[in-house]
């Protein structure tokens, strides 16, 4: 039996979206011509690929299997066939990138507006994900992170600032009630407001002086979940909960109109600007080379 492509693709487009109306609305596809697909290429198969409940559609093993080996696939042929459209005057086709919601905030927004209004037949999809991916897994063409979360086999070209501050503020009603901290390992006893990963791991907040380096694992009354619960912690911050520690960018508008006061301002601690990476044996789609040279470009003028 024939197994169509368009099956393959409906197969991935649902086992990625956890469902049938969120694969619907991606793909423009209805629905119930979807869950025909699935039928289709289960029957092909011979196996179940998805376990469909009342709440949510999750892949089985053998679905999980057949996406692992399935997605770097569609993903490379999408690539070759916006290579193609691309290959005329303008760049055309869809690109999509996985940042993490700090990258979303603090280096998109400077680059978006200008990349738009010079490629307008490229769709840019932008999605948001804490956790290191693989880009290819997740459908995307690159992604943004940080150099330590980079693998060996990404090329990576930077982007945004090169370099970047942590800071720790809080409220000016807030220090006025509980006292300014002197030294790191006095946060210890503040109120702080904190942030978990998916993974369920809080982040140690780090300081250096003059060579010194300080890390601290303060307790917390209130914790966000990183990335979607971020601008819910400088709130809390900017309402007397508590001392919160983000990048500075984030914070600086805070700063700047006094909402917020730093804390610990000669601590607070340097790294290095994010990368945009993408893998190094594939083809590059034109959407994505398009966006790596105004990236360039760009960067070269400031």
């Amino acid at each position: 039996m024939t197994i169509e492509l368009g099956d393959l693709e409906a197969f991935v487009a649902v086992a990625r979206a956890g469902g049938f109306r969120e694969a619907a609305r991606v793909t423009d596809r209805s629905a119930s011509s979807l869950s025909d697909a699935i039928r289709r290429l289960e029957a092909s198969v011979g196996a179940r690929l998805l376990n469909r409940t009342t709440r949510s559609v999750q892949p089985t093993e053998v679905g999980r299997g057949l996406l692992d080996r399935l997605s770097p696939v569609l993903s490379e042929m999408e690539a070759a066939l916006d290579f193609a459209r691309g290959s005329g005057d303008r760049p055309a086709g869809t690109l999509r990138i996985n940042v993490p919601v700090s990258a979303a905030r603090l280096v998109l927004p400077q680059i978006v507006p200008g990349f738009l209004k010079a490629y307008p037949d490229i769709q840019l999809q932008i999605f948001t994900d804490e956790s290191f991916v693989d880009v290819i897994a997740a459908g995307c063409d690159a992604g943004i992170r940080y150099e330590e979360r980079l693998e060996q086999d990404m090329i990576a070209v930077p982007i945004g600032p090169r370099e970047q501050r942590f800071a720790a503020a809080a409220s000016p009603e807030y220090l006025e009630a509980n006292g300014r901290p002197e030294h790191p390992r006095d946060l210890l006893s503040h109120t702080c407001i904190r942030a978990r990963f998916a993974s369920g791991a809080m982040a140690v907040w780090e300081f250096e002086r003059d060579g010194e380096e300080v890390s601290v694992d303060p307790s917390a009354q209130f914790v966000v979940q990183a990335g979607g619960g971020t601008q819910l912690s400088v709130d809390v911050a900017v309402a007397g909960g508590g001392i919160v520690y983000l990048f500075e960018d984030w914070l600086r508008p805070h700063l700047d109109s006094g909402a917020l006061q730093p804390v610990l301002e000669e601590w607070w601690p340097r790294f290095s600007g994010p990368f945009l990476y993408y893998p190094g044996r594939r083809l590059v789609p034109a959407p994505l080379r398009a966006f790596i040279d105004f990236v360039k470009e760009n960067r070269s003028r400031t």
